[in-house]
């Protein structure tokens, strides 16, 4: 089904290609209007739901990364959300997701950002593509910068982990020629 040009989903999964989640008024009723880097889909699920789902899809559920998101850089409103770090997902809220105009944008994406008129940031993404969000500046950039702390702490976590891992395999692999010997 199409409206207005674009292409209507039941169901939808955020990907490494998935910019940004924005509501979409349609026929009073609240749902997503997703940009990806190839194109723009309407999908019948608010943008917070899609959001849970993605996160049900890669194993994780919502409340579950809030939660880790608070143990990790302590934010508990308008957190951060790691939907996949393997695949470098992150996403943030631009208010709470529970506000019906909740936007969510994807980290990787954003490439610039500037204050406009009325309390209004226009965000830039590296395809070239732009909107124009009904958040301040400062909010923005706050949250912009809360997503990077919590990237950089996952991806620090995750680099320790494997270098223990290296670690312990070279020191095993040095116990077996050392018994060969």
């Amino acid at each position: 089904m199409k409206v207005n040009e674009f292409i209507v989903l039941k169901h939808f999964v955020v990907s490494r290609y998935t910019m940004a989640i924005l509501p979409y008024l349609l026929n009073s009723d609240v749902y997503a209007k997703v940009i990806e880097e190839d194109g723009e889909y309407i999908v019948k699920k608010t943008p917070t739901d899609i959001i849970k789902h993605s996160c049900d899809y890669y194993g994780c559920s919502f409340q579950g990364r809030k939660e880790g998101t608070k143990a990790l850089i302590g934010i508990t409103h308008k957190a951060p959300i790691a939907i996949e770090p393997a695949n470098g997902i992150y996403v943030f809220p631009t208010s709470s997701p529970r506000d019906s105009g909740c936007v969510w944008l994807s980290h990787m994406h954003v490439y610039q950002y500037e204050p406009a008129k009325y309390e209004r940031t226009v965000v830039y993404f590296r395809n070239g593509k732009s909107v124009s969000l009904d958040v301040s500046y400062k909010s923005f950039v706050n949250q912009l910068y809360r997503t990077a702390q919590l990237r950089t702490k996952l991806a620090d976590r995750m680099e320790a982990r494997e270098r223990k891992l290296q670690y312990i395999f070279r020191m095993q692999q040095e116990k077996d020629v050392t018994e060969h010997e």
